[in-house]
């Protein structure tokens, strides 16, 4: 072998040791970054992993309730020009009352006892109330806002308003609008004038104001009683049982003979087959 081929030899085993080392690193230096690359997805992983500890993948929401067909109040019944609750249509039944409560509010313990009656018997009634009792005891006004009986209007002084003018009439009846508003968040619908004397113009502001003017057509007479009078509710239930009709419009009042006899009375009226109406099914017009 000569020199020259021996130097060849020598210079091709350099160039294919350089050539295994290269490769080598290559490989080395692909294997790292490959294990870098693992090692970022697992880092990866393991954030998401936690994130979904933290988040879950369905964030729940509540609800928004709405109102079912059974909380609206429709218009079953009407009142007549004698103060009558009459049935809009056969379905409806005619053996019915309206349980109403003049001259409030006075006492809580009187009310929450006239409510629990009611209550009981799964009844509604409408509390006239006057406007300057409303400004001196504006939390029985919540009381019977809160306890879920309805609110009527029954002028601000309960004074005779056919005597008055117009003007007067008028704040006498908006002025108690108004303060019922604010105390409840909302308007009376009803209106009763004091001793039934509200007068064409009464009648006219009732109307402008959006609310049904009614007087009674079975009175109680518990507001002609003294407390030393005997055997109240026996009296009571007389006079309204003497003239009571289908629709009787009942006129009570805010007085503690009247508490006292309400359970008694309620009782006897379901007896005979009477039912008591919701006031919310009235229409606020007359016909």
């Amino acid at each position: 072998m000569t020199k020259q081929t021996m130097s060849i030899l020598v210079l091709c085993s350099l160039l294919l040791s350089a050539c295994g080392n290269s490769n080598v690193e290559s490989l080395k230096s692909n294997d790292n970054k490959d294990q870098v690359q693992q090692s970022q997805v697992q880092v990866e992983a393991g954030k998401a992993k936690e994130k979904e500890k933290e988040i879950p993948k369905e964030i729940p929401i509540s609800p928004i309730p709405e109102l079912g067909q059974d909380s609206v109040i429709k218009f079953k019944y009407h009142m007549n020009s004698n103060y009558d609750i009459i049935p809009n249509d056969a379905e409806s039944p005619k053996k019915v009352v309206l349980l109403t409560f003049d001259d409030g509010p006075k006492d809580a313990d009187m009310i929450n006892r006239m409510i629990d009656t009611l209550d009981k018997h799964q009844a509604k009634a409408i509390f006239f109330v006057n406007g300057y009792k409303v400004k001196e005891n504006p939390d029985l006004l919540k009381l019977i806002h809160n306890r879920e009986q309805i609110i009527g209007n029954h002028s601000w002084d309960h004074i005779i308003l056919k005597k008055i003018p117009e003007a007067e009439v008028k704040q006498q009846i908006e002025d108690v609008q108004e303060i019922v508003k604010n105390i409840t968040g909302e308007t009376p619908v009803f209106f009763r004038p004091p001793h039934g004397a509200g007068g064409d113009v009464g009648k006219k502001v009732a109307k402008d104001n959006g609310m049904l003017y009614m007087t009674w057509s079975n009175g109680s007479l518990d507001w002609e009683m003294k407390s030393s009078d005997s055997d109240h509710t026996a009296t009571i239930i007389k006079n309204i049982t003497d003239q009571l009709h289908s629709g009787s419009n009942i006129l009570m009042h805010e007085l503690p003979w009247t508490v006292d006899s309400l359970e008694t009375l309620l009782t006897q009226l379901e007896t005979r087959g009477y039912s008591f109406v919701d006031p919310r099914s009235i229409e606020l017009k007359m016909r």
